[in-house]
């Protein structure tokens, strides 16, 4: 890859973090009046479509792209990703965009702490001494054994250790399978899920809503083609630190449209964690360029 393509690509990526950032905006703005179930579902069959459209077009087509030595694997990937997404959207109910991002960042960081023992990959005391700062800011966010903690500031936790397996699942697969397979996977296997547990949760939307739930599989759509597009132009290592974005922006986007506040400690905890975070990446990126 040469610098300009990473440029480029830093720049698709950073378009990507801002288009789901939005998507999540209207997530909650969904969650808040329908069934969280019944919002994920419905964008789910939107990105099962997508998926299906893009294996038709590479060669062997669907059949080529869904085979697959390890369905059981690529199905709890799925399941793992469904679950996450319901969590989250269901914590931005609780919580707000800013609070639920400040926790989420940390799932880079137990990637590396699960990467280990689950994965057999090792990581130097730089990148473990990024781990604990990162638990350190989610520690400052949480503030427990004080009268400020609530507990259910621990969803967004769960959601990142969610994604965190997800992650390490996705790169287990990626042993075997090439990406189009677990993108497929992904798609697929989500969209049966939420299915399952949201048509008995059904409700009818207002049809101004309706608009809003098209805009929601929209972006879903935008933002999987600009993260393809993104790894298509540069290197992972070279645009994943800019990925923490979708943070910052989601972050805005509760204040500004929101009027969600943007308490002390979240932001000095939030600082933490995404600094950890970039270090980690960095550090990784510089080890696999030595390599």
């Amino acid at each position: 890859m040469t610098s300009q393509s990473n440029r480029n690509g830093i720049l698709v990526m950073i378009a990507t973090t801002f288009v789901f950032a939005v998507q999540d905006g209207i997530s909650q703005h969904l969650a808040v009046t329908y069934n969280t179930f019944m919002v994920v579902m419905i964008r789910y069959w939107f990105f099962a479509a997508f998926v299906i459209a893009i294996a038709t077009r590479r060669p062997g087509g669907v059949r080529a792209t869904a085979t697959t030595s390890q369905p059981v694997l690529q199905i709890v990937r799925g399941l793992l990703l469904a679950g996450e997404i319901c969590v989250a959207v269901f914590g931005f109910t609780l919580l707000g965009l800013v609070e639920s991002h400040a926790i989420f960042a940390i799932y880079p960081l137990i990637v590396i702490a699960l990467a280990g023992p689950l994965l057999g990959e090792r990581a130097g005391w730089r990148r473990w001494l990024a781990v604990l700062a990162g638990f350190l800011g989610m520690l400052i966010i949480l503030q427990p054994g004080t009268g400020v903690f609530r507990a259910i500031a621990v969803i967004p936790f769960i959601s990142a250790f969610m994604f965190a397996l997800y992650s390490l699942a996705t790169r287990y697969a990626a042993r075997r399978d090439n990406a189009a397979t677990s993108f497929f996977w992904t798609g697929v296997v989500g969209a049966m899920a939420t299915t399952f547990v949201g048509l008995p949760n059904w409700e009818w939307m207002m049809p101004g809503d309706w608009l809003w739930m098209l805009a929601l599989c929209m972006t879903g759509v935008f933002g999987h083609w600009l993260l393809i597009r993104c790894y298509e132009l540069a290197e992972a290592g070279a645009v994943q630190p800019f990925a923490y974005f979708h943070q910052v922006f989601a972050a805005l986007i509760g204040i500004v449209v929101f009027g969600e506040a943007l308490r002390a400690n979240v932001a000095f905890g939030a600082t933490v964690i995404l600094a950890a975070g970039v270090f980690a990446l960095w550090r990784a990126y510089v080890q696999g360029r030595d390599d």
